[in-house]
């Protein structure tokens, strides 16, 4: 047994020095929040968030939800967050499965996969991301028009108007059992690529079967299909879902920028590894793919998943560059609102909260990832 450390002794002195300390920051922070106050009152504006049930007026190209411009600026702000929180979402899932793969390479034996990787990262490393944004926003909007779209297997459009690609037409429930299929779907293939065929995994199976089964009666039922492909009508796509090419720039710039910082952070963690236990692996005739998944990933991800934390609240903040574009998020609705409304500080405080409530969520999931990875001492 190990003798637990002895509590140390509050030192009065350490104390009263905090006291004070803490006792001048709040001094501090009401003398600026008066002295704001009456400045604005001086200047006829007045502050508080009784702004927030306004209407605002204004309009923007993107919203998740349904929207108009007579919504309230809380409701707009609102659509801005959860703007925000998708592209930062959706940037961070893509840029990390690529990140792995790139990783992957630049830790590879074949020289032409590891020079390709090489090549990628610093490519993308070592340019600016707001030149990124703007490079991939130019191109996108001097694509072909809609008559003239790139198709993919006639299912999915890029035109210089967006993205068009097909979409689910089933209830939420349905649509839920949908996304729960997909996610048993990818853990059964990943179950058999480790080629860890077990009774756990015959049950997943079997719950993923039954999954499938209640999908097929909720898409049986009603004359609507279940899937609305979008299709060219006139001068525009009808059916589907629109991505507009703000956002599309917006998820391959920061994908591709994210993606060659966390191939490093892949890179690094691979090479951490220590080579006595790739040795012993192979010692007992295992299989390269097997030590790679029972030896290399468990071994490096320990090492991985601190600075990816890092990467994954940086991706989240580098939505804000959207206002070079256009694109809707949180950021560009503040600063519309401040030049529309006037409550500058009002504003810049939602922001301020709003990040920090996405970032601190975000730190707290990488942390108990982090600590569910570590080994276990006694």
């Amino acid at each position: 047994m190990t003798e637990s450390a002895p509590i140390r002794k509050a030192n009065p002195k350490d104390i009263l020095i905090q006291s004070v300390f803490l006792v001048v920051v709040v001094v501090l922070i009401v003398s600026a929040v008066e002295s704001a106050r009456t400045n604005l009152n001086a200047m006829g504006i007045s502050s508080g968030f009784g702004f927030l049930d306004r209407s605002t007026g204004w309009s923007y190209s993107f919203s998740l939800v349904e929207r108009s411009i007579d919504d309230p600026y809380r409701w707009t702000l609102f659509v801005g967050f959860l703007n925000t929180l998708f592209l930062g979402v959706v940037s961070i899932i893509l840029a990390t499965l690529l990140g792995f793969a790139v990783g992957a390479a630049r830790d590879a034996r074949n020289f032409a996969l590891e020079g390709a990787a090489m090549v990628f990262v610093q490519i993308f490393r070592n340019i600016p991301l707001i030149l990124q944004l703007v490079f991939w926003y130019a191109i996108l909007i001097h694509m072909p028009g809609p008559r003239q779209a790139m198709s993919l297997l006639d299912m999915a459009f890029l035109s210089n108007r967006g993205f068009y690609a097909p979409t689910l037409t089933l209830p939420p429930l349905a649509s839920l059992t949908a996304f729960a299929f997909a996610i048993g779907s990818a853990f059964v293939a990943a179950k058999v690529v480790q080629s860890r065929f077990t009774k756990r995994l015959l049950i997943w199976l079997l719950a993923n079967i039954l999954l499938l089964a209640v999908l097929l009666l909720f898409s049986s039922t009603g004359d609507t299909a279940v899937f609305s492909v979008p299709a060219l009508k006139g001068l525009r796509f009808t059916g589907g879902v629109t991505i507009p090419v703000e956002l599309v720039a917006m998820i391959i710039s920061i994908v591709l920028y994210g993606a060659a910082y966390i191939a490093e952070v892949v890179k690094g963690g691979l090479r951490a590894v220590p080579k006595g236990l790739i040795e012993a692996g192979r010692s007992l005739g295992l299989s390269e793919r097997a030590i790679w998944f029972k030896i290399t990933m468990p071994m490096a991800l320990r090492s991985i998943i601190p600075p990816l934390g890092n990467q994954w609240i940086f991706l989240m903040k580098a939505t804000t560059i959207g206002v070079a574009i256009g694109f809707s998020d949180l950021f560009m609705i503040v600063s519309t609102s401040i030049t529309q409304s006037g409550q500058t500080l009002e504003l810049i405080g939602v922001l301020m909260a709003a990040f920090l409530l996405i970032n601190f969520s975000l730190a707290q999931m990488i942390n108990l990832l982090n600590s569910r990875l570590q080994l276990v001492t006694n």
